[in-house]
């Protein structure tokens, strides 16, 4: 065993000092063996396979939105074939008896697409009037909002005269208590025909949404 002044000396020629204080002392760590059940392994063996792996739930939650991008895409791809709009043409109405392309109204826990369908006359002769009334081409479908996709890609490409195009508007008389509602649909619902590639018309603003 070193004596004590070559201990001394060996400390003096190390800069660390736990490294010198272990000399010093001729403490020699070790660490205490552990004996773990077979049972325990295997469990976090097949703990550890789960965290690097996807459960059931969060792989149905991707198919599910990967399910719906395509859908989307799908009836993108159908309302292309809708011309562009022409702003000359739909930015020129202002009021809603005058619109011809299809338009919605906002309510609380639906909306409402109304539709004019083209007249198989081509001519102008008597339009509006008795024998040709305009009311009669016209279509009212109440429609939920995760709907509004299929609605649309639904609508005749005849009944789109400004181009893809949809004005909306909110439910008139709404109680004051479904407001908010009726905003957050209306939030929505822009959103989603945007996603769809139609523009949103403001009737009442003037202005695109």
């Amino acid at each position: 065993m070193p004596s004590f002044f070559q201990r001394g000396r060996r400390l003096n020629d190390l800069q660390n000092p736990n490294r010198a204080l272990a000399i010093l002392l001729d403490v020699k760590p070790t660490l205490p063996s552990l004996f773990v059940p077979a049972p325990l392994l295997a469990a976090a063996a097949l703990l550890l396979a789960g965290c690097h792996g996807s459960s059931p739930l969060s792989s149905s939650a991707a198919q599910a939105k990967a399910d719906r991008a395509a859908v989307l895409e799908s009836q993108r791809e159908q309302l292309e074939q809708i011309p562009p709009p022409t702003k000359s043409r739909y930015m020129a109405v202002h009021t809603f008896e005058s619109w011809q392309n299809p338009y919605l109204t906002v309510q609380p826990g639906m909306l409402e697409l109304h539709i004019t369908l083209a007249d198989a006359n081509p001519t102008d002769i008597g339009v509006g009037g008795l024998m040709r009334p305009i009311a009669a081409r016209q279509q009212e479908v109440n429609i939920a909002l995760d709907s509004l996709g299929e609605a649309v890609t639904a609508v005749p490409q005849t009944a789109w005269p400004y181009g893809r195009v949809i004005a909306v508007e909110e439910a008139h008389k709404t109680p004051a208590s479904a407001e908010p509602a009726v905003r957050r649909a209306m939030e929505t619902t822009i959103a989603r025909l945007n996603d769809l590639g139609i523009v949103v018309y403001d009737i009442n603003e003037g202005k695109i949404q």
